[in-house]
């Protein structure tokens, strides 16, 4: 598939998650997926930023991108952070030689296997709502129709996010993300408990808790708390397709 139809399609799955019951951990998780089949990378994930103006992690396409990004929030620094400070795209970053700009991040991503990272604010005008990260597992740098087309999927989520708000009063929109940070929570805990009853890595145990979710059309939250509460039969759960 060509890198249009995969912009297209992208398009489509976005816009089909702005309904009225608006489920924005699906939304951030979809953009995710779709920057690994669109961008030449081998990790994604997207921080959001809270009322208070501090960033947080919302999804990840990997674990071992997971842990680095939670280290990145601690240490306050890397390209996700310079980029929501800065506003600006944090683009073709060397991870292996960029020890001073990020004397504490940087050898923690190249241990665990990131030796690039690119980093893209989720911005419209002056107003910055989050970041969306990439990280490569080999040197070099990405094509500018890569770094284009990277901008254009922050653009979209975004402008989806953004206009979802606009028809909410302050109250709610902070309601809603501390909801979506409280499903993170619950998501996580329940990814735990399938990957251990299952025998399975936690990304095919993120895998299967979504194809349910999708397949019954319920919220990933409203899913993983039937898990976490157990009044969801772990063994009814179906393998997600390959």
């Amino acid at each position: 598939m060509t890198r249009e139809a995969e912009l297209a399609r992208t398009m489509v799955e976005l816009a089909d998650n702005l309904v009225d019951d608006f489920d924005i951990v699906e939304l951030l998780t979809t953009l995710s997926d779709r920057c690994l089949a669109v961008l030449d990378v081998d990790a994604a994930g997207i921080m959001l930023a809270t009322p208070d103006g501090e960033l947080t992690l919302m999804t990840a396409t990997s674990e071992a991108m997971q842990l680095v990004e939670l280290f990145e929030l601690q240490s306050q620094e890397g390209p996700c952070q310079d980029s929501f400070r800065t506003g600006q795209p944090v683009v073709n970053q060397d991870l292996t030689s960029n020890g001073r700009r990020w004397p504490g991040f940087a050898p923690v991503a190249v241990g665990a296997g990131f030796f690039a990272a690119d980093a893209i604010p989720m911005r419209l005008r002056t107003q910055v709502i989050g970041v969306v990260n990439l990280f490569r597992c080999s040197t070099g740098s990405l094509s500018d129709d890569d770094v284009a087309a990277a901008r254009a999927l922050a653009d979209i989520a975004t402008i989806a996010i953004l206009q979802h708000r606009a028809t909410l009063d302050t109250r709610l929109v902070n309601q809603q993300l501390s909801q979506a940070l409280a499903s993170r929570i619950i998501i996580e805990q329940a990814k735990g408990m399938i990957a251990e009853r299952h025998g399975r890595p936690v990304d095919a145990a993120f895998a299967v808790l979504r194809h349910h979710a999708r397949g019954r059309n319920q919220h990933l939250a409203e899913v993983a708390r039937g898990v976490v509460s157990g009044t969801m039969d772990l063994d009814v759960l179906p393998p997600a397709p390959p």
